[in-house]
């Protein structure tokens, strides 16, 4: 069974997604029970597979036995292993959260919902490119139907455009794997990264449009300045449980441009490497600035977090930028924090606009929250998490990230990082006095089902555990950014023919 430990988090969602499927017109119960347990059980596989990566070992699943470079392989290092943890932390807190009521909204909520988890998790542990695609289409399909769950004319009008782009995407997406493919000869990415090195020089024109036509795919996917606009309000206008599952969604892009840049476009890659890093390093100021503009002038809880997912991207983007080991460690160490955290205020906006009657999550006046004591506190805990200010996680993250920069970037990102925390202070702060004191009328909404409760709970949770965890998770880290920043492991697991595929 532990050989086939690294295909479960692909596997285990699929049969789930079926299994869901054909209970579609059947008991609302049954659906939650499989939909739960199965997300739950990819909790585990997640544990065991960061267990198995810790040590530093590279290993690989060559599905039907077609060893790589022929083959689709499935690769786990530290990288894979965290981000397959890490969504599934988030999805446990979403999908606990749905079967309060959201989920009776739309039909097959759940086998959705499983069917993205199996997109996300295969392209976080996919080795080649094709198939990154593949699975990028995957979760777009499911996360297109999911935004839509429920109806309404807002989520139909923003998952128009969500759409569009996305399928414009998905085509600048297979036009670059198909450069790539003509110009190297192959899309196993370990495969590719040594036939980069001794490239000859009339194709290098090729692989270089093909390499930032990449970027902007993967730019669109994690909502880089100016590919961002379509973020605010399609994350606004999805049911929260799907909003929250989203948070991980411009970690994917993150991801991307993390994996294929460190391997393909690596230092073995001669003239072609660090072809991202000029261009991501400005990108992420400016993504950060236009994030900051954006939190200051929003006007909704829902679309200010969508706003703060922004301020996150800007900053996760900034640590590509600079390139060094240590900011990679660091941005790892903010990218667990952000998506938690947000996932977290994604749902809690729900419940506040759940007992504020007509006024719902709209930064205006509103009738007094009947569970207003418990809703501030966890509003006060994702507020201070999220704005990175001190004893919580985001404050350790943002250090992190300011004391890896240095020189020149250190002056440019300073500033500019310390003032979009400033602007996510003052919204927040705005939102918090509005919300919780500027009322009028009588207190008469819902009383919060416990599974909502405990969705908000597990992820804004993660907040003071990140900081008692710091230390072995920092170590964690710097570890994975290390073997990032020397893929020779990697590519050499993967091409050699004694290793250790099942």
């Amino acid at each position: 069974m532990s050989s086939h430990l690294i295909v479960l988090p692909v596997v285990l969602p699929l049969v789930a997604g079926i299994l869901l499927l054909f209970q579609r017109q059947g008991s609302v119960r049954v659906k939650r029970l499989i939909g739960t347990g199965a997300t739950l059980a990819l909790l585990l596989v997640g544990i065991a597979l960061v267990a198995r990566a810790a040590g530093g070992e590279v290993t690989y699943y060559a599905l039907g036995d077609w060893q790589p470079p022929f083959g689709i392989v499935l690769v786990l290092d530290r990288l894979s292993a965290l981000m397959v943890l890490l969504t599934a932390v988030l999805a446990v807190g979403a999908v606990v959260f749905a079967c309060a009521g959201d989920d009776e909204r739309g039909s097959n909520f759940h086998g959705l919902f499983q069917w993205q988890l199996m997109g996300i998790n295969g392209a976080f542990l996919t080795g080649d490119l094709f198939n990154l695609f593949v699975f990028f289409e995957v979760l777009l399909l499911a996360s297109y139907a999911l935004l839509l769950h429920g109806g309404g004319k807002e989520r139909i009008m923003s998952g128009v455009h969500y759409v569009v782009l996305n399928l414009a995407g998905s085509s600048l997406f297979l036009i670059a794997v198909g450069i790539l493919y003509g110009a190297t000869g192959t899309l196993n990415m370990a495969d590719m990264a040594t036939r980069l090195a001794t490239l000859p020089a009339e194709r290098e024109g090729l692989v270089v449009a093909g390499g930032l036509m990449l970027l902007v795919v993967f730019g669109l996917k994690a909502a880089i300045l100016p590919l961002y606009f379509w973020l605010p309000k399609a994350y606004a206008a999805a049911p929260a449980p799907v909003a929250a599952l989203f948070a991980i969604m411009t970690k994917v892009g993150i991801y991307a441009i993390l994996r294929v840049y460190s391997l393909v476009f690596g230092e073995a890659a001669g003239p072609l490497a660090n072809l991202e890093q000029a261009w991501v390093w400005w990108l992420s100021l400016g993504t950060l600035v236009a994030a900051a503009i954006g939190v200051l002038a929003a006007r909704d809880l829902r679309l200010l977090v969508a706003y703060l997912v922004l301020v996150s991207v800007g900053t996760l983007l900034a640590g590509i930028g600079i390139g060094t080991p240590a900011a990679v460690s660091a941005l790892l160490y903010y990218l667990i924090h952000t998506t938690l955290i947000t996932g977290g205020l994604f749902l809690l906006a729900e419940m506040i606009g759940a007992q504020r009657g007509q006024a719902g999550t709209r930064l205006v006046k509103g009738r007094p929250l009947r569970q207003g004591g418990w809703l501030a506190v966890l509003f006060f805990a994702g507020a201070i998490a999220v704005a990175g200010m001190p004893p919580l996680s985001g404050a350790i993250g943002k250090a992190l990230l300011l004391a890896a920069a240095e020189g020149a970037e250190r002056a440019w990102l300073w500033p500019i990082l310390l003032l979009s925390g400033l602007a996510a202070i003052i919204a927040l702060s705005r939102a918090g006095s509005t919300l919780f004191w500027r009322s009028t009328g009588e207190a008469d909404g819902q009383r919060l089902a416990h599974r909502q409760w405990f969705g908000v709970a597990w992820l804004i949770g993660v907040a003071p555990l990140l900081v008692v965890l710091a230390g072995p998770l920092v170590d964690y880290t710097d570890a994975t950014a290390e073997q990032l920043a020397n893929p020779e492991s990697l590519t050499r697991t993967l091409l050699n023919t004694e290793g250790d595929a099942p």
